[in-house]
């Protein structure tokens, strides 16, 4: 059974849509009204997600640490995709989020 956030939206309503793959295989979708949910905290989001998934305590502990010491691994790192609301986070597991407009309705 899925549990679902309170702030999930309809895919047609304009939404953050978050999600998570290991490979190919699909860890979790969710949809949540931007307003919400802020872009830093989106990335914020994507960071706890991809750390929770996969990662070791020691490899948190280096992911936070500045570029350029010694043992920073960048484990961590949230990269937008072009200019874009569209930021992903982590290599296997690894979390997108791409801000999705409301779609147009067909007419009837």
């Amino acid at each position: 059974m899925r549990r679902s956030a309170k702030a999930l939206t309809p895919k047609d309503k304009p939404h953050w849509l978050i999600q998570g793959f290991d490979g190919l295989s699909s860890l979790g979708e969710w949809r949540i009204d931007p307003r919400h949910i802020s872009a830093d905290n989106v990335q914020i989001l994507l960071r706890v997600l991809a750390g929770r998934a996969g990662l070791s305590f020691d490899e948190i502990v280096s992911a936070h640490l500045n570029g350029r010491a010694q043992g920073s691994n960048g484990l961590l790192d949230v990269k937008q995709d072009g200019p874009r609301l569209q930021f992903r986070c982590g290599e296997n597991p690894h979390f997108v989020a791409a801000y999705q407009r409301a779609k147009a309705r067909a007419n009837a």
